[in-house]
């Protein structure tokens, strides 16, 4: 049987949606074929790592941009779908997985995206379509974006995508918990998010001085109001005690301002982030808000670092606090933690039980294991 995923985007690695998307499909490919179905949306070019799977075959779509287009816009809205979900409704995504579905020997259909979702609902009403969310997107949206709307209708809204889904697929337990809640008769399940634990090299070569790590994509609003958190209010108390510290910020939608402490460094985007991680003392998570289960939490474990995270950062992740990672609550709290971290027996038994912890639950072989059951 072929596996049929759909999704509004591009086939990339870059941000924490598309690595969930990237772990999912690896995972399916080594139960057999997918047809992964997407638009152009967010990138130029699948990336190398999706053309080289052997049992993966991509078919693109182009989306149109005219009047149909302008009528799925109003249809969606009028049936209460959010406007940051409407704008990337596309009823050509929704036609070509109609074809791809009646294909003989067609398995399992799933909708990467709430916007594939919406996408697929007149498929839903004739065959199974799987949801696979990113988020419980009516635990943090509401307030912090317009085009989500308020928390009733976004709750509304949810709360029909997981009812007319046959299962959905949420992130981690806290977004199951909420799910459920929402949708008491909704079909979940728990399908973490995973990195290809296998293909890194969790050997280090700590810097002198040390340096923290902290990675993401800044322009999601949840990650730069933790670097905010971070750099204002986290690192002058670090700084007090251990002012040899380092703190290296990367990825994209962030760049160093002028007058900056020099002990802060910035090299943006980078192709690889493993020679970063190699050198870090440790990897830091400071969300104080968002949903799902960070991948860079994940990435860190695997790359053997010990890791030091707000709750909120650690929410979705089954990791075991002083065993697997250290919490810290609060600016005086995640401070403690990180100085924690530095001590390098401390930091070492952390990382050794963290990578462990990616290789039995977060690695694209556990996926792979969890969704052939």
């Amino acid at each position: 049987m072929t596996t049929l995923v759909v999704s509004s985007y591009m086939p990339t690695r870059g941000s924490g949606r598309a690595a969930r998307t990237y772990g999912i499909v690896r995972a399916l490919v080594a139960e057999g074929p997918v047809d992964l179905l997407h638009t152009g949306f967010g990138a130029d070019a699948p990336d190398p790592a999706y053309q080289a799977l052997d049992d993966l075959r991509l078919h693109a779509v182009s989306s149109s941009r005219g009047a149909r287009r302008a009528l799925t816009w109003a249809r969606s809205r009028a049936a209460g779908v959010p406007r940051a979900v409407a704008r990337g409704v596309s009823p050509d995504l929704g036609d070509a997985a109609e074809r791809l579905a009646q294909t003989p020997g067609r398995g399992r259909v799933i909708a990467e995206d709430a916007m594939a979702a919406v996408a697929l609902r007149r498929l839903a009403r004739r065959r199974p379509v799987i949801y696979s969310a990113n988020n419980l997107e009516s635990a943090f949206r509401p307030g912090r974006d317009p085009d989500w709307g308020s928390r009733r209708r976004l709750q509304a809204f949810e709360r029909r995508l997981l009812g007319s889904a046959a299962e959905t697929w949420m992130p981690s337990r806290a977004d199951l918990d909420g799910a459920r809640e929402l949708a008491p008769t909704a079909t979940l399940r728990y399908v973490p998010n995973v990195v290809d634990v296998a293909a890194i090299d969790a050997r280090r070569a700590p810097a002198d001085p040390p340096e923290a790590l902290l990675v993401g994509n800044f322009a999601y609003a949840p990650n730069r109001e933790g670097l905010d958190f971070l750099l204002d209010e986290v690192m002058p108390r670090v700084w007090a005690t251990a002012p040899q510290l380092r703190l290296t910020v990367a990825g994209s939608g962030w760049e160093a301002p002028a007058g900056i402490d020099a002990r802060v460094s910035a090299p943006g985007f980078v192709d690889s982030l493993d020679p970063l991680y190699a050198r870090a003392a440790c990897a830091l998570v400071p969300l104080l808000s968002g949903g799902g289960s960070p991948v860079k939490f994940i990435e860190a474990l695997a790359h053997g670092l010990p890791v030091v995270a707000t709750p909120r950062g650690a929410a979705g992740v089954d990791a075991e606090i002083g065993r697997h990672y250290l919490e810290g609550a609060g600016a005086e709290g995640f401070a403690r933690a990180l100085l924690d971290a530095l001590d390098p027996v401390r930091g070492a038994a952390l990382g050794s039980a963290g990578r462990a912890l990616a290789e039995r639950d977060y690695s694209i072989e556990a996926l792979a294991r969890r969704l052939a059951q």
